[in-house]
């Protein structure tokens, strides 16, 4: 009876065998995998690995599909600074351009006109006025003559900066110096004496360029400076140009 019993209690405390080998227990890992919320938990936790790499991607690949956005920002910035550090030469063109004219003597006050454009639209009085005559002719003013009241010499400026394109001693106008400016627009200074500046020369508004002197055209006017403005190559009147004293 013992015996019987003692093989009962040795039979219970062996584990059970399939086939000889020892029934496997349930794992932790399954206990685990067997609980409810583990599968919707692993599955956000994968969708959200998934997205981040997509978008790791997806950036990545517009910078290789897209290599001059870079450069075009550079471009960009170069463009800008550019445009500020060539602002000033640009503005200088500008202001050029602009330019209005000033007398082109160094004390406008002190001046005259002793003779005037001839305008053909002007009156028979002022027609009159504006013939320059030599010997027996009579010629049409195509200018100004500048003179001081004493007939003391004085100094002449440029009305406008540009460049020297002319100068050359005549007969008849005496020294003369001729200067070409933007916008089809030409200067010419006659009757000069000192001159300072040689053709190519390139002159600032105000520059002094000579003295005012005689010549054999309009010698009746003593020290004198004959001043003519060209606009597309014809003759206008320097006064519509200059400005009130």
């Amino acid at each position: 009876m013992n015996e019987q019993n003692n093989k009962k209690t040795i039979q219970e405390e062996t584990p059970k065998t399939t086939q000889g080998v020892p029934a496997a227990q349930p794992s932790s890992w399954r206990k685990a995998m067997s609980k409810r919320w583990v599968f919707p938990a692993v599955y956000i936790a994968a969708a959200g690995i998934i997205l981040t790499l997509v978008w790791v991607y997806q950036g990545t690949g517009d910078k290789a599909l897209n290599p001059d956005s870079a450069k075009e920002v550079v471009e960009t910035g170069a463009a800008s600074t550019e445009g500020t550090s060539t602002g000033g030469e640009e503005s200088v063109e500008v202001v050029a351009k602009s330019e209005n004219f000033v007398w082109p003597v160094s004390t406008p006050s002190e001046i005259s006109v002793v003779k005037p454009f001839y305008d053909n639209e002007a009156s028979s009085e002022e027609h009159e006025a504006a013939m320059v005559q030599y010997n027996d002719t009579f010629i049409p003013n195509t200018g100004v003559d500048l003179a001081r009241g004493d007939n003391k010499t004085f100094e002449v400026k440029a009305a406008l900066s540009g460049k020297v394109t002319r100068v050359e001693q005549n007969p008849l106008t005496g020294q003369v110096v001729e200067i070409t400016h933007g916008e089809n627009l030409k200067t010419v200074y006659q009757s000069l004496a000192d001159v300072k500046v040689k053709q190519d020369d390139e002159v600032k508004q105000g520059d002094a360029i000579a003295s005012a002197g005689v010549s054999e055209l309009g010698k009746n006017l003593g020290n004198h400076l004959h001043f003519e403005v060209y606009e597309d190559g014809q003759p206008v009147n320097p006064q519509g140009y200059l400005p009130e004293k």
